[in-house]
């Protein structure tokens, strides 16, 4: 039967033995937004002697993850949105560590574009799924012995050690759009900004605002408008900086996918898009007061 939406096994945990003591049941959450799959599936899996768990959607989900313990995730991907699944698995990598993670898809072009991403999950599946070889694969990966589970990492943590490939990256940006940036100087004074750019950027990530929260105020962020003005910079320059900024960013945030927890990755991305704006208009607030002072006439 079904209670909040989650399956309730009406069986008990246990099952007797040959010798009659009773052997525990492994423990599956399923996770599928069709009611469909829940049922059928979960009585099927029931029937071969696990102890199923069902959840609606990724919240019902989390849920449970957080407050029980599993041995098996088999979870849809899209619910219904694509990669819901993935925070489902990324919740669980950090709930329960030893469980053995299954995601499944009804795109069968997903099993190979996924298998390059999905790094968290143990198996990729693809609808529809043969029943008796889906519990012929779960009981195998758990009959092994359990894999250590990979290492995620949050986008601060992330940001924090590809500081100084990120800012190659965006230098290599700069440097191929010379003829929006022509102002030349090195590559030091250039990206001098930028250390503590990405300090306070893994600071709002490790203290994130409530949303709607207007930006911390950076003094850095002031003195590098009146630098970059210094510099003979136009405004425009240094919009299209922090536009190439955001973009190093977010593909350094690609190339580490496979270690992304996928759980706080959309927060993490539009802390990142609003801190990094926030910083540009803070700059440019100082570039634009400074040129109304050079503006000025001069008083004898």
């Amino acid at each position: 039967m079904l209670q909040g939406g989650c399956r309730v096994s009406t069986e008990n945990a246990t099952r007797p033995t040959a010798f009659g003591r009773p052997a525990t049941k492994r423990r599956l959450l399923l996770v599928d937004d069709s009611e469909t799959v829940r049922d059928s599936l979960g009585a099927v899996l029931e029937y071969n002697d696990f102890e199923v768990v069902a959840a609606a959607n990724v919240n019902d989900a989390l849920r449970l993850i957080g407050s029980q313990t599993f041995d098996v995730l088999l979870s849809d991907l899209h619910m219904p949105n694509p990669g819901d699944g993935l925070t489902v698995v990324s919740a669980m990598r950090h709930s329960n560590p030893k469980a053995v993670t299954f995601i499944f898809s009804g795109y069968p072009e997903m099993k190979e574009a996924a298998a390059a991403i999905l790094m968290q999950a143990d198996e990729i599946l693809v609808k529809p799924l043969d029943v008796s070889s889906l519990v012929d694969t779960i009981k195998d990966r758990l009959a092994q012995e359990a894999a250590p589970a990979r290492a995620v990492a949050d986008v601060a943590t992330i940001l924090e050690q590809e500081t100084q490939v990120t800012i190659k990256d965006w230098l290599k940006r700069v440097d191929s759009e010379r003829h929006i940036l022509t102002i030349r100087m090195d590559d030091n004074a250039r990206a001098s900004h930028l250390p503590q750019v990405f300090r306070d950027l893994v600071t709002r990530l490790r203290h994130p605002l409530p949303l709607g929260t207007r930006a911390l105020i950076s003094a850095s962020a002031a003195e590098h408008g009146l630098a970059r003005r210094k510099q003979g910079y136009t405004a425009a320059m240094m919009v299209e900086e922090s536009r190439m900024l955001q973009v190093s960013i977010f593909q350094t945030l690609q190339t580490n996918i496979h270690r992304v927890d996928f759980s706080q990755l959309l927060v993490g991305v539009m802390a990142i898009a609003d801190e990094v704006d926030s910083q540009l208009a803070q700059a440019m607030a100082c570039y634009i007061q400074e040129s109304k002072t050079d503006a000025l006439p001069v008083e004898a």
